[in-house]
């Protein structure tokens, strides 16, 4: 059973004596009596069926504030449904159980939620704590309520033990996937849970924060729900930071105590600059809210009172939004740099508005919000307020460039579930997911052919690589950034412009070093999944000594042979061929110097049965030595082909890269990996790890590569020195 119970948190900030941000009332309904109505409900006539019943009139009055035309007998039915089944049923407040999908419906009408979903919020507590089938729901009330009541429904502990809560929440996820609505009644079923959290045990009420503060806040972030997502901010808040709350709780009862408002002075000259200009307008003081307040304080020092809160302009007309800013800039002193345009490019959330700052005659900086009462409706209630998704026309669904038109399937929420479905762990998906969440801000970068990736802040060119092509991926080679050379690891902005450069090598791999580029869930898992498909010889000593600390062996070398020469697999590129004077060895030719014929080579014996081979003058074997490791004699057999890893100096130019990895498949290297470093003084380093099938040729490659145009050297990799 739902056990979070009805007494309000101690202290939180809807606790009685709860004050308005600066000092403003807002007129609303009465706050619903729920303990009366659940009572009601218990003792009321059961035979009144065929009426709707008094509890609801509440929920009836708000959904018909938004759906005047609204059908109610399904809501009648499923409250019907509802208090029948959980009647006997109480709240550890002692309360009736049926106050709280009550107070959830509620919250869900006022935000504008269709009937469909009232229906389900009635009955969202029914298959999971009564007698009451899915299969009843849906006989009863059609398979979509059926759909948004199962996927609230939570897992049994007894089936699923520890994993329950996380395997849970992808549950919910996935079947948000297909319908956002189930989101939609899990955050308002929170909010409600978390008003009524003060009879729980204190670690109790901080386990329930903790996740809500970081995965439930963070979702009704990305759905755009803001009137959630604040409130429970501040509950939140209230409960993990205790102190603070109070400290920020007694800000706003001074501020509110004083005598002048100055955002009541600066409210009053907006109208009239809008009244003069002929612009209807609604001119609104918008507090700020708790965690707002302390945020600001945090960044700003000692507050002043246009701090406490912001002014909003509401119009009717996206236009008329640009007419009133260009009033206000015109006739009050605008602040320019807290301008921002979120019409013209809304946020991946659905928000859109104008934001804008003036300073009034006492200096103190007054914030702007100007947006349309739809662009409102929408800010605050996100998704709830778009209504049936099921209502858009199926080719409207979907675009071209993979990602989806219809709003309430954003990118984000398709992209967590392609990665969730690669993280079958309950702990991995657990642990990546509030990751995931925490990324709170998105970009968005450009293909070359005009397409567009949604990418979360400090992305990298990894990251876009993973996002575009999947785990084909694997084969990216580099980038180029706004038209200039870079490489993986550049950390991508807003509106850059990106070209992946694929190798068409199908041996090709990622890198273990791309692990600390990707910031994406589906990049890292990608790459980690295929790291763990193609393990190397490392062994456990490889952290603490020189030659193993390498790149992880590219898909051509794996699986070395038990015996006394390196015997790749036949059909991929291999290494050349190193006899070992140790029968049953493996062997791993050292990726920090990079050794082939006819370099002096040396080996020596790992963990595992493995020899690591080095060229003789890698500072690697002096420290290998003096570490007690056994010397291992080595040698070249009569195999050719062999892997190098080559560096190219050359200037800046256009094509470039592609001329030079034209010159190397003339010759016929194959590219197994390659980085390009970012250009500085026009010049740029390029590193290249090919496979050869003769030793021989690597003069001739390296001539080539030196007759490309703007190439002024080219060399073997050097040894370096690494640390311990």
């Amino acid at each position: 059973m739902n056990a979070e119970a009805a007494k309000p948190a101690t202290p939180g900030p809807l606790a009685p004596g709860h004050v308005t941000p600066a000092g403003t009332r807002r007129k609303s309904r009465p706050r619903l009596d729920l303990r009366r109505l659940g009572r009601a409900a218990l003792l009321g006539p059961s035979s009144a069926r065929d009426r709707l019943p008094d509890a609801i009139g509440h929920v009836v009055e708000a959904h018909r504030a938004h759906h005047p035309d609204a059908d109610l007998e399904p809501l009648r039915r499923a409250y019907v449904l509802a208090e029948s089944s959980h009647r006997g049923q109480m709240r550890k407040s002692g309360e009736p159980y049926i106050t709280h999908p009550l107070a959830v419906t509620l919250i869900l009408a006022e935000l504008g939620a269709e009937t469909t979903t009232l229906t389900a919020s009635l009955l969202h507590d029914t298959v999971e704590d009564t007698d009451v089938t899915l299969d009843q729901v849906g006989e009863e009330f059609g398979e979509e309520v059926r759909y948004l009541v199962d996927g609230v429904t939570k897992l049994e502990k007894v089936d699923y033990g520890a994993a329950a809560e996380p395997e849970t929440f992808r549950k919910m996820l996935v079947a948000t996937g297909n319908d956002v609505r189930v989101m939609s009644i899990k955050l308002a079923d929170r909010l409600h849970n978390m008003r009524t959290l003060g009879v729980m045990r204190p670690a109790k009420q901080e386990r329930i924060a903790k996740v809500t503060r970081d995965v439930l806040i963070p979702l009704a972030e990305r759905l755009g729900v803001q009137a959630l997502k604040t409130e429970l901010e501040d509950l939140v808040f209230a409960i993990l930071h205790r102190e603070e709350y109070e400290k920020t709780r007694e800000l706003i009862v001074n501020n509110a105590a004083r005598e002048d408002d100055p955002l009541a002075d600066v409210a009053d000259d907006v109208r009239k600059v809008l009244r003069e200009a002929d612009i209807p307008a609604e001119v609104l003081i918008r507090p700020r809210h708790f965690v707002s307040v302390h945020r600001v304080s945090r960044k700003r020092g000692p507050l002043r009172g246009a701090d406490f809160g912001r002014l909003l302009v509401l119009v009717n007309e996206d236009a008329d939004c640009y007419a009133v800013l260009g009033e206000l800039h015109t006739c009050m002193t605008p602040v320019v740099s807290e301008f921002k345009d979120f019409i013209a490019v809304p946020k991946f959330n659905l928000y859109q508005s104008l934001h804008t700052a003036v300073a009034g005659d006492d200096g103190q900086v007054v914030e702007v919000l100007i947006r349309t009462h739809q662009m409102h409706k929408v800010a605050e209630a996100g998704v709830v307020a778009l209504g049936n998704p099921y209502a858009a026309p199926p080719e409207e669904q979907s675009a071209g460039d993979g990602e989806r038109v219809d709003p309430t399937r954003p990118g984000w929420l398709s992209r967590l579930l392609e990665w969730q479905q690669a993280a079958p762990d309950p702990d991995t998906f657990w642990s990546t997911l509030r990751e995931d969440l925490a990324q709170d801000r998105e970009i968005t970068v450009f293909r070359p052919d005009g397409g567009a990736l949604g990418l979360p802040e400090g992305a990298t060119c990894v990251d876009a690589a993973y996002a575009q092509y999947g785990e084909d991926a694997h084969a990216c080679i580099g980038a180029r950034v706004n038209g200039r050379l870079a490489t993986l690891s550049t950390v991508l902005k807003d509106g850059d412009t990106v070209q992946l450069l694929m190798d068409q090598d199908a041996a090709s791999a990622p890198s273990r070093e791309w692990l600390d580029h990707a910031t994406t869930p589906a990049a890292r898992i990608a790459i980690q999944r295929w790291l763990a498909a193609h393990p190397t010889a490392e062994d456990a000593d490889t952290r603490s000594l020189a030659d193993d600390v390498e790149t992880p062996r590219p898909a051509g070398t794996e699986a070395p042979q038990p015996s006394g020469a390196y015997a790749p697999d036949p059909g991929r590129p291999a290494a050349a061929q190193v006899l070992v004077d140790r029968d049953g060895a493996t062997v791993r030719l050292a990726g920090c110097c990079t050794p082939v014929p006819p370099d002096e080579v040396t080996g020596f014996a790992v963990r595992g049965g493995a020899v690591t081979v080095h060229r003789t003058e890698c500072p690697a074997v002096a420290r290998m030595k003096s570490a007690g490791r056994t010397e291992v004699g080595v040698r070249w057999g009569e195999g050719a082909e062999c892997r190098v890893t080559l560096v190219a100096e050359s200037f800046v130019r256009p094509h470039l890269l592609a001329d030079l990895t034209e010159a190397m498949a003339t010759e016929g290297a194959e590219i197994v990996s390659a980085t390009v470093e970012p250009p500085e003084r026009q010049q740029v380093r390029h590193t290249y790890t090919v496979q050869l099938p003769d030793a021989a040729q690597l003069p001739a490659l390296m001539r080539a590569m030196r007759n490309v145009a703007g190439v002024y050297d080219v060399s073997r990799a050097q040894p370096q020195a690494q640390g311990d």
